[in-house]
């Protein structure tokens, strides 16, 4: 039978206590005790110096136990992988680093009962820890996260950034899903919109996520796959998770600053996304329907640009196999030629609604609120569990946004029968007015048309390094609206750039920034420059876009902090 762990306990209930040596010298020996926050580990020595390493649960990926490379050693082994901030190598602050722990049982002399306690132990740190237990030897190799990469990420794009896709994912990602039990499928996209055609038939049934290793490029595909589908209503709530393998990675380096992480770039940036890619927590992500003068319709996930930024994306893209930089080259390029845009904006402002007073009963429902889900259940014995618990808050929310205008006044059962009749397509676009319609009551008409850049974001960050919604969330329900008009001068622009390194670009009083939350926007380029979309060019021309809070599920670092809406 497995060994009884409350013969380990020493001390206060939830502690577990046990005597252990050094995987590589049998004379080194440790105690070792758990608790529900943190592995503590003392070695046991005589000599004075520091001894004893406290590691918090919450940077632990995974444990497992495991025999001896030796066939004759009778004792068993555990080891733990943590990933914990420690001061950056030759530089000022922290980031996160990997750490391994691994002891040796060898409590009797029979391998079969320390084996058993090796995995008594493993199965209690990971239950401490709230991480995933397969309960089936089978269920380690049933694949369950899609990761698409790029060749041209589990979609991975290898011409992604500067090329390093597979790279990174076989130097760095790689180890760490395995670390954390994670069973995942790679897929190599091979060109563009690949990704889009394979999501667009793929049987999702067969994975609890989709997850890109590479830019933002291949996400906005994957997403306009899913909305593709005649299933779309199902399919774009398959949780989605980003690793950046790109040039821009504004999503990652957005998902990071949630996690409410240090700053990171690079490689850092990518541990730090693969981590928390291993908690598995689900939230809700914002999208953003557009609508081009062509009558085609795309959902955007970070931005609408025209103008500066929309150019320096477009003509940076010689520069991508410098990586992040190429942005900073295409920025000075673009500084030295400052042009002027015309055009027309409009957009519909959000009403913020006043506070609940302290203690009223709308108030005590609001904090009542259930808790986001996690694709590792609370039951720690579940992999990755397909339905949220909160499945049924999840879609009341759904119904409410998608159909906020017609459905304010209706009864429970009108809400549901306009749910039905939509069902098999994509979402209405109850605030739009139409590219071809006059702009109805309540939106404001932007006076001045001589713009220098007009920015519509969702998410954070612009950029690994810019910052250019200080307030924003993945869920806030709201489009982030900046612009500058015409008659900046170049080195104002500059140091509002640089000032969004820390988002510190409202603060510098600039008389020529506007920074507007709305809910739905209308704009009519005149001067014939690009239009982006998560940076992807889309064709030139009006455009109208309107947000749809929750509509897509993100593997959410914070979610687990938060109440689900």
């Amino acid at each position: 039978s497995e060994p009884d762990p409350s013969r380990h306990r020493n001390g206060p209930v939830g502690v577990l206590y046990g005597e252990f040596t050094d995987m590589l010298n049998d004379r080194v020996r440790y105690s070792v005790s758990l608790t529900e926050s943190a592995l503590t580990i003392q070695k046991i020595s005589s000599s004075p110096g520091r001894t004893r390493v406290v590691f918090h649960l919450t940077d632990c990926v995974g444990c497992r136990a495991h025999k001896g490379p030796d066939g004759a050693d009778v004792g068993a082994y555990f080891t733990a992988y943590f990933y914990p901030f420690k001061r950056r190598w030759m530089s000022a602050g922290v980031a996160r680093q990997r750490v391994e722990q691994c002891f040796r049982v060898a409590l009797v002399q029979d391998p079969v009962a320390n084996l058993r306690e090796a995995e008594m132990w493993a199965r209690a740190l990971l239950c401490a820890g709230l991480l995933s237990v397969p309960t089936h030897p089978e269920e380690q190799n049933k694949p369950r996260l899609l990761l698409y990469a790029v060749k041209e990420v589990a979609l991975v794009n290898p011409h992604s950034g500067r090329g390093q896709a597979l790279q990174l994912f076989s130097g760095h990602v790689q180890r760490m899903l395995t670390e954390a039990a994670v069973p995942y499928t790679l897929v190599i996209t091979e060109h563009q919109n690949h990704a889009r055609e394979l999501v667009r038939k793929a049987d999702l049934s067969q994975w609890d996520a989709l997850v890109i290793l590479s830019g933002d490029g291949l996400l906005f595909e994957v997403i306009n796959g899913l909305m593709d589908r005649e299933d779309w209503e199902q399919a774009i709530r398959t949780p989605l998770g980003i690793l950046p393998g790109g040039s821009g990675n504004a999503l990652a380096a957005s998902v990071h600053h949630y996690s409410q992480s240090p700053p990171a770039w690079n490689e850092e940036l990518l541990l730090s996304c693969g981590f928390l890619l291993c908690k598995g927590l689900v939230g809700p992500l914002d999208l953003v329907s557009v609508h081009l003068a062509s009558q085609q319709r795309l959902f955007s996930f970070l931005s609408l640009a025209w103008g500066f930024v929309a150019d320096v994306d477009i003509e940076s893209e010689k520069y991508r196999h410098v990586g992040a930089i190429r942005f900073l080259m295409g920025t000075l390029v673009r500084l030295a030629t400052l042009r002027v845009y015309q055009g027309r904006l409009a957009y519909l402002p959000v009403k913020e609604a006043p506070p609940y007073p302290k203690g009223s009963a709308k108030a005590v429902r609001a904090s009542a609120t259930p808790q986001r889900s996690s694709l590792c259940s609370s039951l720690p014995c579940q992999l990755l569990a397909t339905e949220s618990p909160n499945q049924n808050v999840w879609d009341q929310r759904t119904s409410a946004t998608s159909n906020h205008n017609t459905t304010a006044n209706c009864s429970n059962n009108a809400i549901t029968a306009q749910r039905a009749a939509n069902r098999g397509r994509p979402p209405p676009d109850s605030l739009l007015p139409g590219l071809d319609q006059p702009l109805p009551d309540g939106w404001t008409l932007v006076k001045e048309e001589d713009f220098v850049l007009v920015l519509a974001i969702y998410q954070s960050h612009l950029a690994e390094d810019l910052w250019a919604a200080p307030g924003a969330t993945a869920d806030d329900g709201v489009i982030h609206l900046f612009y500058v008009t015409a008659g900046i001068s170049r080195p104002a622009l500059l140091r509002l750039f640089l000032a969004m390194e820390k988002g510190a670009h409202l603060a510098c009083g600039c008389p020529h920034l506007v920074y507007e939350k709305v809910r739905a926007l209308r704009l009519e380029p005149v001067s014939p420059q690009g239009v982006t979309v998560d940076g992807e060019v889309v064709e030139y021309g009006p455009v109208e876009a309107q947000i749809h809070p929750g509509l897509a599920r993100l593997l959410d670092p914070h979610a687990g902090s938060k109440p689900q809406p």
